[in-house]
């Protein structure tokens, strides 16, 4: 048999899909793996996460401005891909040398291992699901090429006739290797289901299903349509839970059950502190509206949402502790390990600042950081919004640098006044004749007290605004327009409380937040 001849050449195509069935049946059976322990996590999961700790801040804010709340599903998305190719070079590498294969799993395992480690207090032990990716993988793909190689090769025809009976032969064997292959992709997709369901076990849902919150000591004021344009389409005055924006640095959501929940306030402290979930609502809780922005949010984007949070001022837990004068800073620090920190003094300066445990009226959604999280008015959710709340630390700038700030964010980041245009919608097509603009505008903790529109080069308009509930939530406003057939280009402004009219000029949201006015074009067609 001659070199062309020999199985390896022969079948190209199935020893690279070889490659492609091997990391997958090894994911499946990791997946398998992390139903055994809490903190187990999948090799995907974990890898992805270290490339958002580690991605630069440009990659991330493009990330956000591409896919919006899907930026972590395109990231899994992307890594699938990635390790579908590398999966088929493997097979395909190693048809001649089978070390290559052995050699590639292990280096796999090993960087599924090292990402593991990386995740905030994961045990020694999590590295084990990136241990058997590797390992079985590597074990899948010997014994799929070991089949391969044993698979006839079909000569082609020759004077010396055609080589009917090695085709024959080579048929039924071919078929059954590759019912071999179909077998043990199932096997791969059902561990990896049943990895999957296997982990439900550790779900927070029949924690948060159960648990019924106290009443509030201080409601909050009834929000009436007084608060909200009638404009048909508009954007509610309270964002529903489902629709509320998540952007945050988790891939997978964290499963904190409250009954094994805790909350330690410590650092420049008096009397450092750690509390139940009982004990801290034994505080008191009050409601309190605000309106809550990413510093992500582009010029008339939407990642920003106004909701009745619930929970714990945070006035009594540092009144209980008693605060070092010199602590300038007060951190907040997930399960996950990720940190938010903004000014001490804005605590006592008259702002909402919770330690929230409902919003909504019902116990925080799980994707929103149940049982408890940071809320802060007036601050950008990067500074001041910490989900998965488990501890509250008391320090100064000076010795402590929350998660966004060493990757090019300020560490001070007021959110600035916005004003967005939501009716029309963008690309929707308006029928000339009376219409409306509509849309929202906030300035946290300043208020809103004016909103103009102008329309391409006409003049100034002031927009009517709906009541305002609190300077801490954002305001709708609207006017009527005369639509002229055409391509209108509209544009927007808002002063705030304090009569400052916000800058024309755009900017991005690195380092602070972005500003500057919306403008949009519509399509008027005639009536």
């Amino acid at each position: 048999m001659s070199d062309e001849e020999t199985p390896a050449n022969g079948h190209r195509v199935l020893f690279a899909a070889s490659g492609l069935v091997a990391a997958g049946v090894g994911l499946g059976v990791a997946e398998l793996s992390t139903s055994l322990n809490r903190a187990w996590r999948s090799p995907v999961e974990v890898v992805a996460e270290v490339v958002i700790d580690k991605a630069p801040s440009s990659v991330t804010k493009f990330g956000i401005e591409l896919f919006g709340t899907n930026d972590k599903l395109a990231l899994v998305i992307g890594i699938l891909v990635t390790l579908t190719i590398i999966g088929l070079v493997i097979g395909l590498a190693s048809r001649r040398r089978p070390i290559v294969g052995d050699v590639a799993f292990a280096l796999f395992a090993v960087v599924g291992a090292g990402a593991a480690l990386q995740v905030a207090n994961a045990p020694l032990s999590a590295v084990v699901p990136s241990l058997v990716a590797g390992g079985v993988g590597a074990l899948t793909l010997r014994f799929l090429q070991g089949r391969l190689h044993a698979l006839p090769v079909t000569k082609p025809v020759s004077d010396e006739g055609p080589a009917a009976d090695t085709a024959e032969a080579d048929g039924p064997t071919r078929r059954t290797f590759l019912a071999l292959t179909g077998a043990l992709i199932a096997v791969g997709a059902v561990a990896a289901a049943g990895g999957r369901a296997l982990r439900e076990r550790f779900s927070a849902v029949d924690s948060r299903n159960n648990l019924v919150l106290p009443a509030a000591d201080r409601p909050g004021p009834a929000v009436t349509e007084a608060y909200a344009t009638d404009v048909e389409g508009m954007t509610p005055f309270t964002t529903s839970n489902a629709d509320f924006y998540r952007i945050d640095t988790a891939l997978t959501v964290p499963q904190v059950p409250v009954e094994s929940w805790e909350l330690e306030i410590k650092g420049m402290v008096d009397e450092p502190l750690t509390l139940t979930f009982d004990e801290l609502t034994e505080f008191g809780l009050v409601e309190a509206d605000v309106t809550m922005t990413c510093v992500s949010n582009r010029v008339g984007g939407d990642l920003v949402g106004n909701a009745r949070w619930l929970g714990v001022p945070l006035q009594r837990l540092l009144d209980e502790v008693g605060v070092d004068p010199d602590a300038d800073q007060l951190v907040g620090r997930s399960i996950d390990g990720y940190t938010c920190g903004f000014p001490v003094s804005a605590v006592g300066d008259g702002r909402t600042c919770l330690v929230a445990v409902g919003m909504n009226g019902e116990p925080l959604p799980l994707e929103h950081g149940f049982p408890a999280r940071l809320v802060t008015a007036g601050f950008y959710g990067y500074i001041s919004a910490t989900k998965w709340l488990t501890e509250i630390e008391l320090t100064t700038f000076d010795d402590f640098e929350s998660y966004w700030v060493p990757r090019g964010y300020a560490d001070r980041a007021p959110i600035k006044t916005q004003c967005r245009i939501d009716i029309p919608r963008t690309g929707e097509q308006v029928t000339a004749g009376p219409q409306y603009i509509a849309g929202v505008a906030w300035a946290q903790t300043k208020g809103i007290t004016k909103v103009e529109v102008k329309v391409d080069d006409g003049p100034w308009q002031e927009a009517e605004l709906a009541d305002e509930l609190t300077d801490e939530t954002w305001r709708q406003w609207r006017i009527e327009w005369d639509a002229q057939p055409g391509s209108p280009r509209l544009l927007c402004r808002a002063t705030d409380g304090d009569g400052v009219l916000m800058p024309e000029e755009r900017t991005e949201p690195l380092p602070d937040g972005a500003s500057g006015w919306q403008s949009k074009l519509v399509i008027v067609q005639a009536a």
